[in-house]
């Protein structure tokens, strides 16, 4: 992972100047669109300069660190655990925001039964298969609407958009949803992924603006 790429240096700079910030605050339950955010029809594709090619018959998702049951799972054995559908929107820390998304996959919380964490795990670490890593605190990982989806809008999930399966947290802002996800890491402290360590902000609520460490 090249953390003094072009982009890197671009979105790092962002931060240091606090671009997109509007300083204002807002609730999910009041405000549908979070302060600084414009809505979108389109999904733009946004990475980190390379999208690998995963087929499904090469694809494995492995989930280990502090859990009871360590778990590596194939794509016919992913695809054989229970389907769940949500609809949620994407909020990105470049400002835009795409309502009303239809995903199917796999809820988070129902993979964290099956690996069943320890009691002194804090949170997961994301890797995937770009190289690009990402944290999130358990509570936020396992919340009821997120889940490792393998389909969007009833197709399957795109090569550019992170398929065949990413991880999808619509209550935080969406660079913590990470594309061609390969591992979930359980960990016992809360430590800072790719995009944290330059600069964004450990956690990511949008409705706090929540865009960078700074």
């Amino acid at each position: 992972m090249d953390e003094d790429s072009k982009l890197t240096r671009s979105k790092r700079a962002w931060a240091e100047a606090g671009k997109f910030l509007t300083g204002r605050t807002a609730r999910p339950d009041t405000e549908r669109l979070p302060p600084g955010q414009h809505l979108v029809t389109n999904w733009p594709v946004l990475d980190l300069g390379r999208q690998p090619e995963v087929r499904p018959e090469r694809w494995r998702l492995t989930i280990d660190g502090m859990v009871a049951r360590p778990l590596t799972l194939d794509w016919p054995a992913f695809e054989a655990l229970a389907t769940d559908e949500r609809t949620s929107d994407i909020h990105c820390v470049t400002s835009w925001s795409r309502y009303d998304n239809r995903w199917a996959g796999v809820a988070t919380a129902r993979l964290l039964e099956m690996v069943e964490p320890r009691e002194e795990a804090a949170a997961v670490m994301l890797h995937g298969y770009d190289g690009y890593t990402t944290n999130l605190l358990l509570a936020d990982f396992a919340a009821p609407d997120a889940l490792i989806a393998h389909r969007w809008e009833g197709k399957p999930l795109h090569r550019d958009h992170g398929g065949p399966a990413r991880l999808v947290v619509p209550h935080l802002y969406f660079w913590k949803s990470a594309k061609w996800i390969s591992r979930i890491e359980v960990i016992g402290r809360d430590r800072p992924g790719f995009w944290e360590v330059n600069g964004y902000h450990l956690r990511g609520d949008p409705w706090a603006e929540e865009r960078y460490s700074r």
